[in-house]
């Protein structure tokens, strides 16, 4: 049984699905199921989705007539037999590391629901998008009560951004409601709050969604509508606070409650050159080098190091700090003593002065000691006594996870071959330094 069933409904999608698709198919953790549900479709996308399942055996296909997003859905939960249950449209896209890193953070904290950041994508611009900055475990009701902030964001109210426990799902006999056109996924959202403990939220974006014209959130909509459906939803939305809070709570903030009928669906807007607003492909670690060379010590020196970067930054965003700030605490955590401005800035070749405000970043957050020196002119550092963090719990899994890209589909021999030879290496490396420094 797979530990992740990932669930794609599908409607003349021929334009998007494969790279959809390949970006579920390449995910570093590659215990998943793929469920793809054509809902009827018109165009050249049952053929593909026939091609896609017949070369990868983890994918699973479904042809059926036309019945909508909530009925397409519905039947891949019915077929699903993941042990969590994660969910795309077929015009966006995951990061590599999505699949991973909602489950990692499900099973860490022991939660029901896991709740993400994502990245809007509007053309060639991104930006990063997320609610809760709070790491840390929480209630059901604590939960409610940043929903009640904003309770037509994105975040609270679609599905994919989201990591759900499958047996909830079913112990509870949830699924989406054919009734509804609109935020059927809010309100499947609401049902299975209703019987959860505990929500993590996770600071890293683990999605790209791409506002498709035409789609039923896009399309315009009579004002009347949208007036009818709004009260309609509000009966939930009001009904979950009721069993959520206590009486006196739920009187206490009912006109928050209400908001809720004049909000409007939001997903904040990209604009570029605004903060926060990148160029599509700049949002992470950016690889420009390729050779047709054949590869050699440099070349691996390159990959290693980006995928390095790559991995450190998710751990970067959940813990709110830049890369180069990361980078500068892997530094010290690794020298195992004092180390000085300079020396820092020598090991990850980061200038002095970002090394210095990256230092003063670690420190004002207590994760590191610093210490000036008696001119006052430079700034050395060290990590703080028989003390560990979740910075440092995580930075343990960005090497193991490098170190399992780097042994991928090597042998046992040949893993204890290369540790052998790595180490050898390092020593050669460090003697002609030494003597020609």
């Amino acid at each position: 049984m797979p530990t992740v069933s990932v669930i794609i409904p599908v409607y003349n999608a021929e334009k998007d699905i494969r790279r959809c698709v390949d970006s579920v198919l390449n995910q570093e953790y590659r215990d998943l199921e793929l469920i793809l549900v054509d809902d009827g479709s018109k165009d050249g996308t049952p053929a593909i989705l026939d091609d896609i399942a017949a070369a990868d055996d983890r994918v699973r296909v479904i042809h059926k007539p036309n019945g909508g997003v909530s009925e397409t859905r519905n039947q891949a939960l019915d077929m699903a037999t993941g042990e969590y249950v994660q969910f795309l449209d077929a015009d966006d896209w995951i990061p590599s590391d999505s699949t991973k890193l909602l489950v990692r953070t499900m099973e860490e904290k022991n939660c029901d629901l896991v709740v993400a950041d994502f990245y809007r994508v509007v053309g060639e611009n991104v930006a990063r998008k997320g609610s809760i900055l709070n790491d840390a475990v929480m209630s059901r009701t604590d939960y409610a009560e940043y929903m009640m902030e904003s309770p037509s964001d994105y975040y609270y109210g679609v599905l994919w951004n989201k990591l759900y426990r499958r047996d909830i799902i079913e112990a509870n006999q949830l699924r989406m409601n054919r009734e509804l056109r609109w935020c059927e996924d809010f309100i499947f959202n609401l049902d299975y709050l209703m019987h959860v403990n505990t929500v993590a939220a996770l600071q890293v974006p683990v999605y790209y969604y791409v506002k498709t014209e035409g789609s039923l959130v896009a399309q315009s909509m009579k004002f009347s509508n949208i007036v009818k459906m709004k009260t309609s939803i509000y009966q939930y939305y009001d009904r979950f606070y009721r069993n959520v809070l206590s009486e006196e709570e739920y009187r206490r903030v009912r006109p928050e409650i209400a908001s809720f009928l004049v909000a409007a669906a939001s997903d904040d807007a990209v604009i570029p050159l605004m903060p926060g607003t990148k160029k599509l492909g700049e949002e992470g670690v950016p690889v420009y080098f390729s050779t047709d060379k054949r590869d050699n010590i440099i070349t691996t020196a390159y990959y290693l190091n980006k995928a390095f970067d790559k991995l450190l930054n998710a751990a970067a965003m959940k813990h709110d700090l830049d890369l180069r700030d990361v980078k500068v605490y892997v530094s010290i955590r690794e020298a195992g003593m004092v180390k000085t401005q300079k020396e820092i800035s020598d090991f990850t070749g980061i200038p002095q002065v970002l090394v210095l405000s990256s230092m003063q970043k670690l420190s004002s957050r207590d994760l590191i000691e610093t210490h000036i020196d008696a001119a006052g002119r430079s700034m050395s550092a060290c990590m703080k006594v028989n003390e560990t963090n979740e910075l440092s719990d995580d930075i343990d899994m960005v090497l193991q996870d490098l170190g399992r890209i780097c042994l991928d589909q090597l042998s046992e021999q040949e893993v204890l071959q290369l540790i052998s030879l790595y180490g050898r290496i390092n020593q050669n490396l460090k003697e002609y330094l030494k003597q020609n420094g």
